[in-house]
């Protein structure tokens, strides 16, 4: 895979997840993007600058990016966020800024908030937490119609209507995309602006809305978003985790989550580190509140 295409598929992941900005990222590479998470961690040192500073965590976020974030404070990371504050004994507040790209430059590095709840591992655009969930894209269909497609080597998708999260218009961008073009399946498939439309209610969910319609016959589409529009749909959906690709090429389909912070801001980074094991339990319940489907590295490996 060419280092271009590396790129955007780290861009789609965070797209259709919390954030639109890293069409600059890199996807794992080798054991160091799949470290296991040590569950022992030294509370966070304190140096006199963070001493002196009001406890507060400032968190770049989207105002209107369901299920991830929203400016009423429903969504998941807004939940994980005050929870890693509590247990810094810190309070919580938000920069809201749509989250395309540009987003770390424009907020982050500009210093109008430091950490993002939800961002790759492997992004190499900030320093990272240690990660705190594992998800994959998803196979979604109607239980209805009881296809039960279990892998992009289905000899069904050949005739079926598939529907993908796309990041432009020459469909050349996602995994999906690029793992269905290796197999010579292009005619059949429709693709959704994981942009959107900002105005609307929810921007993002353009896939699911159509397999829920019936519009397409399957969808592929980032786990966090298709467990939680799962849990709202007008009719039952089946979710399958897309193994992630060894042949023809690498296609990674599975992702470690971190949190993101300014690459000078190693204090915050270990504090975030030491909350985040801490409340590792509180964490995975909510994910589970939110139907996120949380994928063992045993099970997936990206």
């Amino acid at each position: 895979m060419s280092s271009g295409s590396k790129e955007a598929v780290l861009g789609l992941v965070i797209l259709c997840g919390s954030i639109a900005f890293t069409a600059q990222a890199r996807p794992p590479a080798g054991d160091a993007a799949r470290r296991p998470v040590h569950l022992t961690v030294a509370p966070p040192a304190e140096d006199a600058a963070a001493v002196a500073r009001p406890r507060t965590l400032r968190v770049c976020a989207d105002p209107n990016n369901l299920p991830f974030s929203n400016d009423r404070g429903e969504g998941f990371e807004n939940a994980i966020a005050e929870a890693v504050a509590g247990e810094l004994g810190w309070t919580v507040t938000y920069h809201w800024q749509p989250q395309r790209r540009g987003f770390i430059r424009t907020a982050l590095r500009a210093g109008l908030c430091d950490v993002v709840i939800g961002i790759p591992t492997a992004f190499d655009r900030t320093r990272v937490t240690r990660p705190y969930y594992r998800s994959a894209f998803m196979l979604v269909s109607r239980r209805d119609r009881g296809l039960r497609v279990r892998s992009l080597d289905d000899p069904r998708l050949r005739r079926l209507r598939i529907g993908i999260e796309i990041t432009g218009q020459d469909y050349s961008n996602p995994p999906a995309a690029m793992a269905l073009a290796a197999r010579h399946i292009v005619d059949n498939v429709r693709g959704y602006m994981v942009f959107g439309n900002y105005a609307t209610a929810h921007p993002s969910w353009g896939v699911m809305e159509a397999v829920d319609r019936g519009d397409v016959d399957v969808a592929i589409a980032w786990g966090p978003l298709a467990g939680y529009y799962a849990r709202h749909a007008a009719t039952p959906l089946d979710l399958t985790a897309v193994p992630s690709e060894t042949r023809p090429r690498s296609i990674p389909f599975a992702f470690d989550i971190s949190m993101g912070v300014r690459p000078q801001d190693g204090t915050l980074a270990a504090a975030l580190d030491w909350a985040i094991v801490r409340r590792a339990a509180e964490i995975g319940a909510i994910l589970r509140t939110f139907g996120i489907p949380v994928v063992p590295r045993q099970e997936v490996q990206g």
